[in-house]
C-alpha cells in the first residue's frame, strides 16, 4: 500500500446519498473519507435535471407525518440551495385513470400539510383558458396546477462534496474500493486510485451509499443477500417545443409519472420513471421500446407530433426499488430504506432514495451511527446552507430564496462587463461562489480563451480546482449545464484543451481540491 488512512467513517458512493453523508458527518466533527469509483453524481437518476413534486399519495397507505416531511422538505432544499433548487409549476392535465375524486382528495391533503411558505396550492386548471392547454389536444380539457420543484441531482452531489471537503472530510473521485472486511474494532478497506496506487482505510464504521450497486457491496462486504429489484428511469431530449413553455407532469398507462420541461435551444426534455429492469447493474441501454412508450404518451397528450427522429439524446439511470419494483416508490411512506449492521463494526447501507430526500436521508444516517462512534452533536443541514446558497450572506430564509431575482440584478451590474445572460449562468450555477470563480477578473479578456460558446477558461480552472471536474463529460453534463445539446465536437475540443493543460497545474488543480 502506498498510504494508510484513518478515520472515523469511510462513505463508499459519491451519488447524493453518499455526499449528504459525509457531509453531515464531517459537520458534526467526525473524520470522514469518501470515495467514488466514478465522477460525483454520474450515476444519478436523470443525470441532468429531474422533478422534485408532492407524489399523488394513496390515501390509505400515505402516513401523514411522512408526507408533511417530505412536503416540508421542498421548500428546505429551495433555502439551502436557491441556485440549485428552483420552483416550478406543473400542469397535471385530467385523465380517467385514477379517479378525478381521488385525485383532488389527494391534492386538498398535501396543500393541507404542505407549509406554503414559498410554493403556492395546487389549483384547479380551465386548460381550454389556460396557455398550458395550447399545445394539448382538445380533450384534456380540464386539469390542476401544482407546485414542484426543478432540481439537479449531480449538481447537488458536487455542492454536498464540497461542503464536506470544507470541513475536513477526503474525497476521492475516480477511486475503487477494491475490498472491505471487518478487522478487530473498524473496517479495513483497500482503495485504488486513477494512477493504480492503493491506499488502505483503516474506518470505525463504513457507510454503503453506491446506489445500484448497494445490494451487491453488501453482500461482498457483509455476506448480507438482500435482492432488491431495479428500476430504470428514461431520459430524452426532443429537438422541438411542444407549443408553450410550460412543465407538465403526464401519467402512462401504468400510472407512472413522466415530466415535460422546456429546456434551452428550443429542446424539451422528457424524463420517465418506474421502468423494470431485469439486468444487472450499470449503465442501462435505452431501447427502441422504452423511445416509443415515451413518444406515445407524448402523441396521446399534444398536438405537435413527436416522431423517434425529433429524439437527439437518450440517457437511462437505475435505482433500487425500495417498493418492489412497480414504479410506486413516490407513493410510499418512504422512497428509501436505511439497513444497520452491527455484527461488529458498524455497516449502514442506503436503499434506494432519490432528490427529494437525500438530506434527511444523511440526517437520520448520522444519527444512528453518531452514537455508536461516540460522537456528539445534533442535526445541523435543515439551517446550513450549501455552497453558493448563501446569496447574501445569511442562514436559509424564505427571504433569500424570494430574493434570488434581486441577488441576479445585483450581480449582473457588479459584472456589467461581462453579457448578461453568462452572469445569470453562472449565478444559477454557482450562486454566490461566482465572486469566488471570477476573482480577480475585471473584463472579458481575464475570463481567458472561449473554449466552447460560452465556456471560458476562468469557469474551466474553477472546476478543475474546487469541483473535482477531469473530464468533458464531468464539465458539460454535470456542473456547467452546457450539456443538454453541446455543438458537435464540444467534447472532443474540450477533451484537447483539458489534455494540453501542463501536468503540474493539472497536478496542482487536483491537490488543492482533494485536499480543499
Amino acid at each position: 500500500m502506498n498510504s494508510t488512512i484513518d478515520c472515523d467513517l469511510l462513505v463508499v458512493g459519491g451519488g447524493l446519498n453518499g455526499t449528504a453523508i459525509a457531509r453531515d458527518a464531517a459537520g458534526r466533527g467526525m473524520s470522514v473519507v469518501l470515495c467514488e469509483r466514478d465522477d460525483l453524481g454520474a450515476h444519478a437518476v436523470a443525470s441532468a435535471c429531474g422533478p422534485l413534486h408532492p407524489a399523488v399519495p394513496s390515501l390509505k397507505r400515505q402516513a401523514l407525518s411522512t408526507l408533511r416531511k417530505a412536503l416540508a422538505e421542498r421548500e428546505n432544499l429551495m433555502r439551502i440551495a436557491p441556485h440549485a433548487v428552483t420552483p416550478l409549476r406543473l400542469a397535471v392535465p385530467r385523465d380517467a385513470a385514477p379517479p378525478p375524486w381521488r385525485e383532488r382528495a389527494s391534492r386538498m391533503l398535501a396543500d393541507r400539510l404542505a407549509p406554503r411558505q414559498l410554493l403556492p396550492a395546487s389549483r384547479h386548471l380551465d386548460l381550454l383558458h389556460h396557455v398550458a392547454g395550447l399545445p394539448l389536444k382538445p380533450e384534456f380539457s380540464q386539469g390542476e396546477l401544482v407546485s414542484g420543484c426543478r432540481v439537479d441531482g449531480p449538481r447537488l452531489a458536487v455542492l454536498n462534496a464540497m461542503d464536506a471537503a470544507e470541513a475536513g472530510a477526503t474525497i476521492l473521485t475516480r477511486t475503487i474500493c477494491d475490498a472491505a472486511q471487518r478487522s478487530g474494532e473498524g473496517w479495513q478497506a483497500t482503495l485504488r486510485g486513477p494512477s493504480g496506487a492503493g491506499t488502505l482505510v483503516r474506518a470505525r464504521a463504513m457507510v454503503n451509499a453506491t446506489g445500484q450497486w448497494a445490494t451487491r457491496f453488501l453482500r461482498s462486504a457483509s455476506n448480507i443477500d438482500l435482492p432488491l429489484p431495479l428500476v430504470k428511469c428514461i431520459r430524452l431530449m426532443v429537438r422541438k417545443k411542444l407549443g408553450h413553455p410550460c412543465s407538465y407532469l403526464l401519467r402512462d398507462a401504468d400510472g407512472r409519472s413522466v415530466l415535460v420541461m422546456p429546456c434551452e435551444d428550443d429542446a424539451t426534455l422528457v424524463i420517465g420513471d418506474g421502468l423494470p429492469h431485469g439486468g444487472e447493474p450499470g449503465a442501462p441501454q435505452v431501447g427502441d421500446a422504452d423511445v416509443d412508450r415515451l413518444c406515445s404518451l407524448l402523441n396521446r397528450h399534444f398536438t405537435a407530433r413527436t416522431s423517434v427522429a425529433d429524439v437527439v439524446q437518450a440517457s437511462a439511470g437505475l435505482r433500487l426499488a425500495v417498493d418492489g419494483g412497480d414504479g410506486s416508490a413516490h407513493e410510499l411512506p418512504h422512497p428509501y430504506a436505511l439497513r444497520l449492521d452491527r455484527d461488529g463494526p458498524p455497516l449502514l447501507s442506503v436503499l434506494g432514495g432519490d432528490a427529494e430526500s437525500f438530506r434527511r436521508v444523511a440526517e437520520e444516517a448520522v444519527d444512528q451511527l453518531a452514537p455508536l462512534l461516540g460522537q456528539g452533536g445534533g442535526a445541523w443541514t435543515a439551517q446550513a446552507c450549501l455552497p453558493g446558497g448563501d446569496l447574501f450572506g445569511i442562514a436559509p430564509t424564505a427571504q433569500g430564496v424570494l430574493g434570488f431575482g434581486d441577488y441576479l440584478r445585483m450581480k449582473k451590474q457588479a459584472f456589467a462587463w461581462a453579457p448578461p445572460e453568462l452572469v445569470e449562468r453562472y449565478v444559477h450555477r454557482y450562486g454566490s461562489r461566482i465572486d469566488r470563480l471570477l476573482a480577480g477578473c475585471a473584463g472579458m479578456h481575464d475570463l481567458g480563451r472561449e473554449v466552447l460558446p460560452g465556456l471560458f477558461e476562468a469557469e474551466l480552472h474553477y472546476l478543475i480546482r474546487h469541483e473535482w471536474a477531469q473530464t468533458a463529460d464531468d464539465i458539460l453534463r454535470r456542473r456547467s449545464r452546457l450539456g443538454y445539446l453541446p455543438p458537435n465536437g464540444a467534447a472532443a475540443t474540450l477533451e484537447r484543451w483539458l489534455a494540453a493543460m501542463p501536468a503540474a497545474q493539472a497536478e496542482q488543480a487536483r491537490q488543492a481540491v482533494r485536499h480543499a
